[in-house]
């Protein structure tokens, strides 16, 4: 089950879809041959054989599509097991290629072997140097990769009250390529905003179904992190594609204070009898959140040294169940997000290897007014200035709570809420605001309009901000 010296052709074939004018190749050519393939003869073999023991009498068409392999692969190697018996005709129409096949006595025989030996019954995968270089090749630290603009990164942000100041830090931060850590206070809205940072490169790349790691299959493609691109249309000249390889957007992956330290390595699937490839890994080519950073079940510095030495050799070694560790391609976008100071997380070594802290605080008055309006506009609220007059002057002043951005779309929310439950239209007034307020924080002791809370809200530099 090793794979062969010889690697497949990765000179790329498929057009990005829906991408400007300059349409660039995205997925590698079609395999024409098994040895076009990199895989040996015989996995190639075993693989045919298990998708017709599962499937009976089967045509033409549904091997080439369930193993995802060209028709001349699969019909070279047809031609060899019709030679040794172990598979039949069983019916042909009058194309060459409306041809249904079934095991024979010895096939069934030689199908259960293989079966024995790997239950898996999918795509054919791809060689791991394959996988490789594709990985390399897609990789947005490439000297010609596209890098974020101020225009766009401006227009993701417009509606968010982010201050010009922390817009041109993200995009130094974003232009460098390095990883990036969000710190702040809970409720600043530090993940919506590294979860918007996806949206700035969601050009096509090509994922594989499965890689062969030696003697084992990775499964590798995952459906909820690797969603089709969009404005999807025909490719041009699709057959001469790789079927192996998916086309993708970019992934987001976010992995939060759940993380432990078995989620780092490979995972057996009892089902398939297959290894599954670790959150960090598919999020190749793509972003990578890790959120709650100090929260999790395995030590920050743990995972941050390993992973930022990952990102410098572009390798993590990733460890099998019971067995060795393979090395497979790392490249992501690193982002990290904390409300814990960044000092009390990770030692000076590890925080010299960031690239950029950038804190996310408290709003202007300027930026959260821009905030609720958005919120009121995504809810079908008609925004009122003085209701936004009464929210900041009245409750969040006189309260001295900040002005984070997870408010308002909380409080509104909750105004969406009331509105429902007694069959009223919804509406931004100053009673709304305080029985939405009252609702969120009269948990709390001294949260009534005029009682001074324990936390105090920073002092803005916009006029008239202060208390």
């Amino acid at each position: 089950m090793e794979a062969l010296s010889t690697s497949p052709p990765l000179t790329a074939c498929a057009s990005t879809p829906g991408i400007g004018l300059d349409v660039e190749p995205v997925l590698p050519r079609q395999a024409r041959t098994v040895r076009d393939t990199g895989l040996e003869p015989r996995f190639v073999t075993a693989l045919v054989l298990k998708t017709m023991h599962a499937s009976g009498k089967t045509a033409l068409s549904m091997l080439t599509g369930r193993l995802r392999l060209s028709i001349g692969v699969v019909r070279e190697v047809l031609q060899g097991l019709v030679a040794e018996q172990q598979v039949e005709v069983a019916w042909s129409g009058e194309s060459d290629i409306d041809v249904h096949y079934q095991l024979t006595a010895f096939g069934q025989r030689a199908a259960a072997e293989y079966l024995a030996e790997s239950r898996y019954i999918g795509p054919a995968p791809v060689t791991l140097e394959a996988w490789r270089a594709v990985v390399e090749g897609q990789s947005l630290r490439q000297p010609d990769a596209p890098r974020a603009t101020p225009a766009e990164l401006q227009a993701l942000l417009a509606e968010d009250g982010t201050e010009p100041a922390l817009r041109d830090l993200l995009g130094a931060a974003l232009h460098s390529q390095r990883p990036l850590m969000l710190y702040g206070p809970s409720g600043g809205g530090k993940t919506t905003l590294a979860r918007k940072l996806a949206r700035l490169r969601q050009d096509p790349i090509a994922v594989p179904y499965a890689v062969l790691v030696k003697n084992e299959i990775v499964q590798v493609y995952d459906p909820a992190l690797h969603p089709a691109p969009l404005q999807a249309r025909a490719m041009e000249d699709r057959r001469s594609c790789d079927a192996r390889w998916a086309l993708c957007r970019r992934p987001l992956v976010h992995v939060g204070a759940e993380l432990a330290r078995d989620m780092l390595e490979l995972r057996l699937d009892a089902a398939s009898g297959v290894l599954r490839a670790p959150s960090h890994l598919l999020a190749n080519n793509g972003l990578l959140i890790l959120d709650d950073l100090g929260r999790q079940r395995v030590p920050a510095a743990e995972v941050l040294h390993r992973w930022l030495g990952a990102l410098e050799s572009g390798l993590d070694h990733v460890a099998v169940p019971g067995g060795a560790s393979h090395a497979l391609p790392f490249d992501v976008s690193l982002v990290l997000a904390t409300s814990l100071a960044p000092e009390a997380v990770l030692d000076e070594s590890c925080l010299r290897r960031i690239g950029y802290r950038i804190p996310v605080g408290p709003l202007s008055e300027h930026g959260y007014r821009a905030l609720v309006r958005r919120q009121c506009r995504l809810r079908g609220i008609e925004p009122s200035e003085d209701a936004i007059d009464y929210l900041i002057h009245e409750l969040h002043r006189r309260t001295r709570r900040a002005l984070l951005a997870a408010w308002p779309h909380e409080l509104l929310g909750r105004i969406v809420d009331f509105a429902g439950f007694a069959g009223e239209v919804p509406r931004l007034d100053c009673p709304s605001l305080a029985r939405a307020w009252s609702s969120l924080f009269s948990h709390e002791a001294g949260t009534e309009a005029g009682e001074p809370l324990s936390t105090p809200m920073p002092a803005s530099s916009e006029p008239g901000d202060t208390p």
